[in-house]
């Protein structure tokens, strides 16, 4: 399958942040963290009927936990992988395969690049963080 993929893995706090299911929410939510200089590297929502869950990489997630908490809205910490890699077929199933063969299980994942560009930032939360770290690192 080609030559290896560029992949650059680094471990990163994901915020899950709870919002009511309406219009302004995330607004608000996207106001108070550049008031506070904090920039969002990646981010995904998932809705139910009544509320948002907003996963999100932050470059200061501790400070934004405690915007978070000063202003009462519910945000829990995980760990996740953050992963640079080339933009093209097969990446992200070569990850997929290295992962399933360790017995390693993908939770969610969610990733982006645009068209045209060379590299890709994939947000991964497997159920094992060191171990899939270290199964990675050798792709």
């Amino acid at each position: 399958m080609g030559e290896k993929p560029k992949i650059k893995i680094e471990s990163a706090t994901q915020l899950a942040v709870f919002l009511s299911n309406r219009p302004g929410a995330l607004a608000r939510v996207c106001e108070e963290l550049a008031s506070a200089k904090i920039n969002i590297h990646a981010l995904s929502i998932s809705d139910t009927a009544d509320h948002s869950v907003v996963r999100m990489v932050v470059s200061d997630p501790t400070k934004a936990l405690m915007l978070f908490g000063e202003r009462g809205v519910l945000a829990l910490e995980t760990e996740v992988l953050m992963i640079e890699t080339e933009n093209h077929p097969g990446v992200l199933g070569r990850i997929a395969e290295r992962l399933a063969e360790a017995e390693v299980n993908i939770e969610y994942a969610y990733m982006a690049a645009t068209l045209n560009s060379p590299n890709g930032l994939m947000i991964l939360r497997p159920d094992d963080v060191g171990k899939a770290h270290k199964v990675l690192g050798n792709l």
